[in-house]
């Protein structure tokens, strides 16, 4: 893979970063799940931060030599959920199936460790589903503590 950097995503980005997207569901979803309710939720959010309209939100992408854009993070600067001490939120991260393997999820998450240390995050968190082997392997890697368990049960 080719040199990467990471930026600050631009409005005119946002035909590739929507493109990469559905990208989160990229896995043995449950079956009770659509894929794209996996995503679409994270639209609104994009499209509001390249405009300018979400403050506590931020949206920065991994790109290579040729400004391509191989991968995103979205994260959300918010109080932590139990002490409500300064704490950040990882929204999405996608990798490109072409960048995959070469270590970008681990420099997106160290960018994003950094970045929302500066802004002075005590903590990230993330959610990820069970099945998600992938993403998971990556957040286990990077000292994330599988802290809460959210259940659901489906009623009809």
């Amino acid at each position: 893979m080719s040199k990467t950097n990471i930026r600050p995503a631009t409005a005119e980005d946002q035909a590739r970063l929507l493109e990469l997207l559905p990208l989160l569901a990229d896995f043995d979803i449950p079956k009770a799940r659509k894929a794209q309710d996996l995503w679409l939720g994270d639209v609104p959010l994009l499209k509001a931060v390249l405009a300018g309209k979400a403050d506590q939100t931020f949206l920065d992408v991994a790109v290579n030599e040729e400004d391509y854009i191989l991968g995103l993070v979205l994260i959300t600067m918010r109080e932590e959920l139990l002490s409500h001490a300064p704490s950040a939120h990882l929204e999405a991260i996608v990798v490109s199936p072409e960048a995959r393997g070469m270590g970008l999820g681990r420099t997106l998450l160290q960018h994003t460790e950094d970045a929302v240390s500066r802004r002075g995050a005590h903590s990230l968190s993330l959610h990820v589903f069970n099945k998600n082997q992938r993403a998971k392997s990556l957040y286990t890697s990077q000292g994330f503590d599988n802290e809460l368990i959210r259940a659901i049960k489906w009623l009809n």
